[in-house]
């Protein structure tokens, strides 16, 4: 067995930490279910998506699109954006649903068509117009959508007659990509190439189990691939003798979820290692792997209920709004695309701290503005209100102080741009951060919030955490709460987008009178 054995006692990078949003006592968990695909088997991004872009490409060719041509881009699209199907866009919305950056097809929309197209629109996901890219599958799909956006308004697809067709048929055909097995069976073929390994991934869950916590794998794969990927990523890194079968109580594949979690549908046990199928009479068994069910079944199996088991998986919807919102389980939601968007937060460090600096000093040269603009307005009007102090004389001397620190303010623009062009694009040029859309949380980090009790990076970093943790969410705050006062000459960078914070630079710089 080997391991980069994780010391408990060594702190992690940041990257890899457990981030709370509901306090959670892993002492009071009793039961931990697994998704697989992007939770406990992780994939390599570009190799998966390209692969079924291609996949999709060529139905889409076979079907008389003029799609031959077109490739993939892995940084086109990120996860926690939303389609627009009425208006053929794909945005990027704020926590309240205000869209903050959109693509035409794959052309950027400038500040003023933004504004045309949605200063009276928010996105609401209830609604059939929007759809939330919940999970790394969903990039092949979306950035293929914006293509054919492009060909359509060309012209160049007079079969299809509106975005929303061209989004169905887009999902047809991706649904049909996955579900028919010829991407699954190349990437079983090489999962080398196609399958990230994390040594410490098994040592998480070894820990979890000998604590005395029961593990179940519930995934929407089918059998054959469940095994494969599995063994490939686990059966390497177990104690000698065992195999990834031997970290769960029991194995659910073809679970369909999110249907899983708020219907109940039979199980099946799946009989032999080639996935033949039989009836379950009776209840489940430890030990054993099925076909289908449903969680109130699950349930009844561990003896336990809601807040006593925890489920972990990456699909925003399917794996945990469904969970929390219908079973009160606990949830955990995979977000691999921590890792990189930290590190690169911290690479431009320096340049968010000189941000912050320069929109303190705006924000000092703003209020004088305004300050004096009051004055000037109420000396025009009869000299009204309180006496001004004695500094100021004339309003021709206002309106000259006026006009300098209007100039200040425009050379103060001037330094900010660059660095505010470069932090909204950490982690992605196109979508800068995915939990952030202009100074403001993305509707991605609002769906955490409301529906994770906990987000990492990745199921190992639980074993750093170990399995008796106690997780705390941290305090909450309004704007109106005291913060700490900031060092002599530092500006303020409040993250929660109430205080400075980070300039959209989508937005042209505001016309002054």
């Amino acid at each position: 067995m080997s391991h980069a054995f994780t010391d408990p006692l060594k702190p992690l990078a940041p990257e890899r930490g457990l981030f709370c949003n509901r306090t959670l006592n892993m002492r009071a968990i009793r039961a931990i279910g697994y998704d697989m695909d992007y939770t406990l088997v992780h994939y390599d991004i570009a190799a998966w998506e390209s692969r079924a872009y291609e996949h999709l490409k060529q139905r889409l060719v076979a079907v008389g699109l003029p799609v031959g041509h077109l490739t993939f881009s892995p940084e086109g699209i990120i996860r926690g954006l939303v389609i627009d199907r009425e208006l053929g866009n794909v945005v990027k919305a704020n926590r309240f649903g205000y869209v903050k950056r959109a693509l035409h097809g794959t052309r950027p929309l400038g500040f003023e068509e933004l504004r045309a197209a949605y200063a009276r629109t928010m996105v609401d996901l209830s609604e059939s117009r929007w759809v939330f890219l919940n999970t790394l599958f969903s990039l092949s799909e979306a950035y293929m959508f914006s293509q054919l956006v492009d060909l359509f308004d060309a012209g160049e697809l007079p079969m299809v007659h509106s975005y929303g067709e061209i989004y169905e048929l887009t999902r047809r055909h991706i649904d049909l990509t996955h579900m028919e097995g010829e991407l699954k069976a190349e990437i079983m073929a090489d999962p080398e190439r196609f399958v990230q390994l994390d040594p410490d991934c098994a040592l998480a869950l070894l820990d979890q189990r000998n604590a005395g916590k029961q593990l179940l794998l519930i995934t929407n794969s089918e059998w054959p691939f469940t095994v494969a990927m599995m063994s490939y990523s686990f059966d390497r890194f177990m104690p000698a003798g065992k195999t990834w079968r031997d970290l769960f109580d029991i194995v659910i594949v073809a679970a369909n979820k999110p249907s899983f979690f708020s219907t109940r549908f039979p199980f099946l046990e799946v009989a032999s290692a080639d996935g033949l199928l039989k009836p379950v009479i009776g209840p489940l068994n430890k030990g054993k792997a099925y076909y289908g069910g449903s969680a109130t079944v699950v349930e009844q199996f561990l003896g336990l209920s809601g807040d006593e088991i925890l489920y972990v998986g990456d699909h925003i919807f399917g794996d945990v709004h469904v969970t929390k919102n219908i079973l009160r389980w606990r949830t955990a939601l995979i977000v691999r695309e921590l890792e990189h968007e930290i590190q690169s937060s911290h690479e431009v460090h320096a340049e968010l701290e000189s941000l912050a600096e320069l929109m303190a000093l705006k924000e000092s040269l703003e209020r004088d503005h305004c300050t004096r603009r009051l004055l000037l307005t109420r000396l025009r009007a009869g000299g009204y209100g309180p006496t001004p102090p004695e500094e100021i004389d004339t309003p021709e001397e206002l309106t000259a102080e006026i006009a300098a620190l209007r100039q200040q303010i425009a050379a103060l623009d001037e330094q900010i741009a660059p660095l505010a062009r470069r932090a909204s694009e950490v982690s992605n040029r196109s979508w800068g951060p995915t939990m952030w859309a202009g100074n403001d949380k993305s509707h991605f980090a609002r769906q955490i919030e409301r529906y994770a009790d906990v987000y990492t990076s990745r199921v190992s970093n639980f074993a750093f955490a170990t399995p008796f943790v106690y997780l705390r969410s941290q305090r909450g705050t309004m704007p109106h709460d005291v913060a700490p006062a900031p060092e002599a000459g530092k500006g303020v960078y409040a993250t929660n987008g109430t205080r400075g914070g980070l300039p959209d630079s989508t937005r042209p710089r505001e016309s002054r009178p």
